[in-house]
């Protein structure tokens, strides 16, 4: 739907809950806000019109295109969280993956498997439709082919109920309503401040080495519906319940792992506990995924020469209906560096690399399986992480998550 609303000359909405001399506001409730199909009537046309239901103009707004009014605009971007900057060109990608997932958390369809067809067009992707196959299955074949395709594992931010398809996925689509996780960055005196210090306490040899670990790590990818998930680990050992003198449906975690501060957990799951004195079979382990963003330059950096693009391997796949290629954080592996990219001496780089690794992060706690696999632990609410020394020889690889 989104090829057949993209080339039109004009989208025309009719709004039939909307009466006549409506106020500002009106619109903002209406169910067409709700429905899964309609967020491609938005975004994917580059005129469009709204009318109330006696066919007169909303707002009596007599610009040429209510993309262009700001005043409609803004009142869908409250009710949507949509901003106009976002939709005035808007282009199918899988840029943004995260923020486009929550645009379409509060949407309900008459068929629950509509809610992830609906979005095939917006990161413009062609994939088989089988109704059926239920919602958590057919989100999980999107997000499998946006990490195929892309690397771009935003997706994995949710917090809620797993998919039966894969545990590091959602099972609905309103897992993403809590906006994406965004932690605050390091500001670029305080990285300067961070590497010196770094320099005067670890030995460039530890920090080269994690670095080409790090840099030198595949891409994620799905295989017959398990996840191979490029990450660092941290050893669990020890889970102990924080009792609560309420009734609970859910249970806090106080959780310790090796190289990371304590962190709580609240999770419908029943954990074993288990510490040091009482040690179990079942492995724990809380991963932080390979986000390529971390080997970046910061603005600061002056480096000595510019590195042709071809030195580096080049793994980025393009999308193909649309001739645009995805640049999220996650997608760019192995080396694959934009042309403003330039070359600092890997020593720099290392250093950089180990500041920001010792910054807070989105982690997943991951339980080993028997066969060896891993499947994710869901929470109720983000899992941050910060190791508490990043002299801490740090588990770099990839695991295989059911």
């Amino acid at each position: 739907m989104f090829v057949w609303y993209h080339p039109s000359a004009l989208t025309i909405v009719y709004l039939s809950d909307v009466p006549p001399s409506s106020k500002s506001g009106a619109l903002s409730k209406s169910a067409w806000n709700t429905r899964g199909w309609t967020i491609q009537e938005f975004i994917a046309p580059k005129v469009i019109l709204f009318y109330q239901n006696n066919w007169t103009l909303y707002l009596d707004d007599r610009t040429p295109n209510h993309k262009e009014s700001i005043e409609i605009m803004q009142e869908l971007k409250d009710a949507t969280g949509i901003d106009q900057s976002a939709v005035a060109a808007f282009r199918p990608s899988m840029n943004d993956v995260r923020e486009k997932l929550h645009w379409a958390s509060t949407r309900v369809t008459t068929r629950q498997e509509d809610i992830a067809y609906s979005l095939f067009g917006i990161f413009g992707v062609r994939l088989p439709v089988d109704y059926g196959e239920k919602q958590d299955k057919a989100i999980g074949r999107l997000l499998q082919e946006i990490v195929a395709r892309s690397g771009d594992i935003t997706g994995l931010d949710w917090v809620g109920k797993p998919s039966e398809f894969n545990s590091c996925l959602p099972a609905s689509i309103t897992s993403y309503q809590v906006p994406p996780c965004k932690l605050p960055l390091l500001p670029e005196a305080e990285m300067q401040s961070s590497v010196s210090s770094l320099r005067e306490t670890v030995t460039v040899d530890f920090a080269s080495n994690l670095y080409t670990l790090f840099r030198d790590m595949g891409a994620p990818r799905f295989a017959t519906q398990r996840l191979h998930l490029p990450c660092i680990a941290f050893n669990v050992r020890e889970v102990r319940r924080v009792r609560s003198p309420a009734l609970e449906t859910r249970f806090t975690y106080r959780v310790k792992a090796d190289g990371l501060h304590s962190l709580l957990i609240t999770t419908d799951e029943t954990l074993v506990q288990f510490w040091p004195a009482r040690p179990i079979e079942r492995k724990f382990v809380l991963v932080r995924p390979r986000d390529q963003s971390l080997l970046e330059l910061p603005d600061f950096v002056e480096p000595p020469g510019f590195v042709e693009p071809s030195d580096f391997a080049n793994n980025t796949e393009s999308v193909d209906d649309f001739g645009t290629s995805p640049s999220s954080p996650s997608h760019n592996w192995s080396g694959d560096y934009s042309r403003k990219q330039e070359v600092v001496d890997q020593e720099t780089r290392a250093f950089l690399l180990l500041v920001r690794l010792g910054q807070p992060f989105s982690a997943f706690l991951l339980a080993q399986q028997r066969n060896g696999e891993y499947k994710r632990i869901a929470s109720d609410h983000d899992i941050t992480g910060q190791v508490n020394d990043v002299g801490y020889l740090m588990d770099i690889k990839t695991i295989e998550i059911l």
